[in-house]
């Protein structure tokens, strides 16, 4: 009967090192991923960034365009008030 239960006690080890084998596989995975995603981030965080840049920059052009044709329309009206 202890023959019987070495062998349980047996297949009960070599499962949880099969286990514990699939766990650690797992992790490192799950590593790689976290790391890969980290570096999506980052890059996505840089994007983001210069776009914001050039949306500052092109709201700047857009307030010059518009200062412009304003000076453009009070020469225009000061033509017109002349005549």
């Amino acid at each position: 009967m202890s023959f019987d239960v070495l062998e349980k006690l047996e297949a009960k080890i070599l499962s949880a090192v099969d286990t514990i084998d699939l766990l650690q596989m797992e992790v490192e995975e799950l590593k790689e991923l976290n790391s890969q995603l980290g570096e999506e981030n980052q890059q996505l965080k840089q994007s983001h960034t210069q776009l914001e840049q050039d949306n500052q920059q092109l709201k700047q052009q857009h307030e010059a365009w518009q200062d412009r044709l304003r000076v453009l329309l009070g020469k225009i009206d000061q033509v017109e008030e002349s005549a």
